[in-house]
């Protein structure tokens, strides 16, 4: 786990009043010489430097005359796109590997399994434009606690504001959107997916979408699986992952490695209706039907979360599966 270094959180507070121009003059060179030999304190530096210039700006700017108010409004809008490139991360041991978090002022925006790397330089974060990564964070501490307890089978919901600013486009964001209300214990298909998103015709392209997810787990596309049942594609085909998050999740996959799916016969099935019932897997065809507008649930009580009722054919509330 990366920390920052204890001389960078003593000098922290001479390093804002160095940059606003208010260290004495001892501090400011303990400053100069700690940022020559320290690269992620010399942009902490610049960055104060930045902000300070534009806040200092804003209150020289006369507020009378209409030109002085539009150079104003430009400050300020400097101002903001300075915080919004800020992106705080840090990178976490977990039993799926080294995990790197990233949030901004609006939400988190990656999750990426990183394996045994452990630095920036391995994440996509360090190659997006736009972006101005630091390291640090007590919030993403706090962000990684709820996703250990997560894989523990200790929390069902993660309910992190997200920035899906690493979205490629309106359809990959509704794509994640979609993907994000599907609930904990629950799976569906990518068709089911392109159903849901209006565009029916394109489950190669929802595929394509989630396999550029930036926020796995949390935006569980580990819940999206092939028509035929078949875990198909994760993180740049780490099969063995899903399968995992499913686990604990109450999902359980048969299959070699190669050839891994959903086992149905666990698992009640909805497929929509008016009266919104739910289904054992030996109902009638069901679960000869392709998993397209079929979704998948791991138990009764998630069934019931949902507002569904169990079938008044096959009554899975009197003979429930056994686990």
């Amino acid at each position: 786990m990366s920390r920052k270094p204890r001389t960078c959180l003593e000098i922290e507070a001479d390093l804002v009043a160095a940059a606003t121009g208010d260290a004495e003059p001892g501090t400011g060179r303990r400053v100069e010489h700690h940022i020559d030999a320290c690269a992620p304190c010399r942009g902490e530096f610049r960055r104060y430097r930045e902000i300070d210039g534009v806040v200092g700006a804003l209150r020289r700017a006369p507020a009378a005359a209409e030109s002085v108010a539009r150079a104003r409004e430009g400050l300020e809008s400097r101002l903001a796109d300075l915080k919004s490139r800020l992106v705080s991360y840090r990178v976490f041991p977990s039993p799926l590997g080294h995990i790197l978090i990233a949030r901004s002022e609006h939400g988190v925006s990656l999750v990426e399994y990183l394996g045994e790397h452990t630095d920036l330089g391995a994440s996509r974060l360090s190659r997006v434009t736009g972006v101005d990564p630091q390291e640090d964070g007590a919030e993403i501490e706090a962000l990684y606690r709820e996703l250990l307890e997560y894989l523990r089978g200790d929390r069902t919901r993660l309910e992190w504001p997200l920035d899906l600013r690493l979205a490629r486009s309106d359809f990959h964001r509704a794509v994640l959107q979609a993907t994000a209300a599907i609930p904990y214990g629950a799976v569906t298909s990518y068709a089911g997916i392109a159903t849901e998103i209006g565009k029916p015709a394109a489950t190669r392209a929802v595929a394509q979408a989630l396999r550029w997810n930036p926020l796995p787990i949390v935006v569980p596309c580990h819940r999206i699986i092939g028509t035929s049942g078949a875990l198909t594609g994760y993180a740049g085909h780490q099969i063995g992952l899903k399968q995992r998050l499913l686990a604990v999740e109450g999902v359980r996959a048969v299959g070699t490695l190669n050839d891994s799916r959903v086992a149905r016969n666990t698992l009640y099935h909805y497929d929509r209706n008016d009266q919104r019932e739910y289904c054992l897997p030996t109902c009638g065809d069901i679960a000869r039907r392709p998993i397209g507008p079929v979704t998948l649930l791991a138990s009764r009580e998630l069934a019931g979360s949902l507002g569904l009722v169990p079938c008044t054919a096959c009554r899975p509330d009197l003979h429930p599966l056994t686990v």
